[in-house]
This record gives structure tokens, C-alpha cells and sequence, in this order.
């Protein structure tokens, strides 16, 4: 039986000078409204109260009527309450230990975008019009929505390399995969993207390094431009693009990974890395961006759930390279350059292979 989940389908749109003039408009505004309200609560917080989402509310209402701000009546309100709503929940994260305090929004570093809630969009037979919008967006349509699919967020966005995008939220019936009897053990690298329990290796293109000499190039060009001239701000946009196409190109080979890991097993084994300590090693930091663990683990955290897969997180405390996957003996040291050891036992271990068998392993034990 299909299960309902809430899924969100990005698309590419191309806004005529006017619509582009809107959103920036409407960008700005969200970004103003975000830090003025974030101010009011760092202010408020270090009195020791706390600000509600209804006192903030209030407070862009007042906004709206003064003399300085009254631009912001321009633009659709929604974007503006939406981004209350988001500081409320990032305060919420705080309070409760999941999250850092919030920062306040960059104009060149933020993401640019706005969220419009059903009230301020139609859509209608593949036609997507915005609030304070006459025509439609010319949307690419690259896959079609769910069969009579109902958008109930619209998130617009435009990325530093000047690409603009719209993410429509609904509810999609995914029908869960047929049960299976495999499983597999997967141990994250980077000369292999992920090393499986079954002694395959997949490889890892390293997009950044193969892209490297551009981005080099890009960069070094951008450095030699005047501050503040139009040269510079063209040669920005090539260096963003090629930062674009790298994101890109990564993005979709582990959704083409993790989407085959989900539907050849039913339980996949990974280890639980701690990527924020790991990029410390300034050796080994760049090839660890680029491999883009945690992306690869989140795809696999929400397709498990979604096709009625078990995804199984081992601690990586688990010295699963310096374990006999045959015996159980534990050696003293495995340094990084052994790539293959021999045991008492007798058998010849490839590292990684052996590092995915005690994950599967111990994965399986944690059930």
C-alpha cells in the first residue's frame, strides 16, 4: 500500500526582467524582515525573555506603517510571515539543544529565496503564477508532479550563479519496494566513494579535483579584477558557475548511488562519521568535501524510509578497520597507508572490504 509523504520537486524557470525585478525585491525584504526581527530577539533574549512568533508578528506590522520601511508593503506579506516563521523555529532548535543560535543573513554568503504559502500562488494545468505576479513563471517542466498534486509550499530561489529555481512541496503516494533478503555494509572513502560488504567499490569521481584547474583558473582571474568594478562581478559569476556545475555533477551521482543501495537491499549498514572533526585533518579536507558523506547519508536516511528499507547507523567508535572480519582479532594500529593486511588467522583482508563486513556486521547485531 502507497504511503503519503511530503515531497519536494525542484524545477528550473526563467522570470521575465520584470518577475526578476519582484523577487529581488521580494528577497530582500525577507532577508531584511529575518535580521530585524533576529535583532529584536538577541536584544530581547540577553534581558532574559523570550519573543513569540505572535509578538514578532505583530511587530512587522509596525514595521510596514513607518515611514523607512513602508517599501515593504510592496511585496507579498507572505514571504515575509514565512520568514518569521522560520526564525521561530530556528529559536526553537536552539532552546532545545538541536541547533546553534541563529546568525543573522548575509547579502552576499545567504541563500536568496522566498517561501509562498497556498494563499499567494495559484497553480493551475502546469501554469504557476506568484502573488503581486500578471503572468505566469516559464517554468521547465523537466518531470511531470503527482498525478493530481496539489502544491502546498512554493519556495523560488536563485542560486550565486544567477540560475533561478522553484521547489514545489506535495503529497506523492510512494509505493514501498518488495521486500528482499540482501543486505550490505557500506564504508565511506574516498579514493571509493563507498566500499560494500560484498568487496565492490564504487568508485568516486572527485568532481572538485576534476574540475580543479577551472576553478583554479576562474579563481584567479576574479582576484586580478578591480574591487567593486563590472569586470569583477562577471568574473564572480564565472567562478559560481563552476562551483554550480561541481555541486551539480556530485549531486547527481549519489542520488544515482543511494538510489541503487535502497532498491538492492533491504538493510544497508553505515557508519555513523563524525565529518565535522574529519575536515580538521587539512590534508584530507578537500577530498572529504568533495566525497560529500553526509549528503549521501541523508539520501539514504529519507529513500529507506520512504521504500520500506532499514537503514542501520553503526558508532564510529567501531575500530571496524582493525577488525578480523573472519576471526575477531583486534590489531594495535592500522595506519592509513595499509590498504591491505593479513591476519593470524590467514586470511588477507583489503581494508575497506573488511571495514564494510564488521559494519554490515555489527549493523545487523544493533537490529
Amino acid at each position: 500500500m502507497a504511503q503519503l509523504v511530503k515531497r519536494a520537486f525542484k524545477y528550473r524557470f526563467y522570470p521575465t526582467s520584470e518577475q526578476a525585478e519582484e523577487l529581488a525585491r521580494t528577497f530582500g525584504c525577507v532577508r531584511l524582515v529575518y535580521n530585524r526581527a533576529l535583532e529584536e530577539r538577541t536584544r530581547a533574549y540577553a534581558e532574559g525573555r523570550k519573543v513569540s512568533y505572535a509578538e514578532s508578528s505583530a511587530a512587522l506590522t509596525a514595521w510596514k506603517r513607518t515611514e523607512e520601511l513602508g517599501f515593504l508593503r510592496e511585496v507579498s506579506s507572505v514571504p515575509l510571515q514565512q520568514t518569521l516563521r522560520d526564525l521561530q523555529a530556528a529559536f526553537g532548535n536552539f532552546f532545545a539543544g538541536r541547533a546553534r543560535y541563529p546568525t543573522f543573513k548575509s547579502r552576499k554568503k545567504s541563500r536568496m529565496s522566498a517561501e509562498y504559502t497556498r494563499s499567494a500562488f495559484t497553480y493551475r494545468d502546469g501554469r504557476l503564477t506568484l502573488a503581486k505576479m500578471d503572468e505566469p513563471l516559464a517554468v521547465v517542466w523537466s518531470r511531470p508532479l503527482p498525478e493530481g498534486a496539489r502544491p502546498s509550499t512554493v519556495t523560488v530561489s536563485r542560486n550565486p550563479a544567477g540560475s533561478w529555481f522553484v521547489s514545489l512541496l506535495c503529497e506523492d503516494g510512494i509505493r514501498p519496494l518488495d521486500p528482499t533478503d540482501s543486505t550490505v555494509g557500506v564504508d565511506a572513502g574516498i579514493t571509493a566513494l563507498a566500499t560494500l560488504s560484498t568487496g565492490e567499490k564504487i568508485a568516486n569521481p572527485q568532481h572538485e579535483r576534476a574540475d580543479r584547474r577551472k576553478l583554479a583558473k576562474a579563481q584567479r582571474a576574479l582576484a586580478r579584477k578591480e574591487k567593486g568594478s563590472a569586470n569583477r562581478t562577471k568574473a564572480r559569476l564565472r567562478l559560481t558557475k563552476v562551483y554550480a556545475r561541481i555541486s551539480d555533477r556530485r549531486r547527481d551521482h549519489l542520488h544515482k548511488v543511494s538510489t541503487r543501495l535502497v532498491r538492492e537491499n533491504q538493510v544497508i549498514a553505515v557508519e555513523d562519521l563524525t565529518v565535522r572533526n574529519l575536515v580538521k585533518n587539512h590534508r584530507l579536507a578537500r577530498a572529504i568535501c568533495d566525497a560529500s558523506w553526509r549528503e549521501l547519508r541523508s539520501m539514504l536516511e529519507y529513500k529507506a524510509a520512504w521504500y520500506g528499507r532499514e537503514l542501520v547507523v553503526v558508532d564510529h567508535w567501531l575500530p571496524s578497520s582493525k577488525l578480523c572480519s573472519a576471526c575477531g582479532t583486534l590489531r594495535e594500529k592500522m595506519p592509513l597507508d595499509v590498504r591491505t593486511w593479513e591476519c593470524a588467522c590467514g586470511v588477507s583482508h583489503d581494508r575497506d572490504v573488511n571495514a564494510a563486513r564488521n559494519i554490515l556486521a555489527a549493523g545487523l547485531a544493533e537490529r
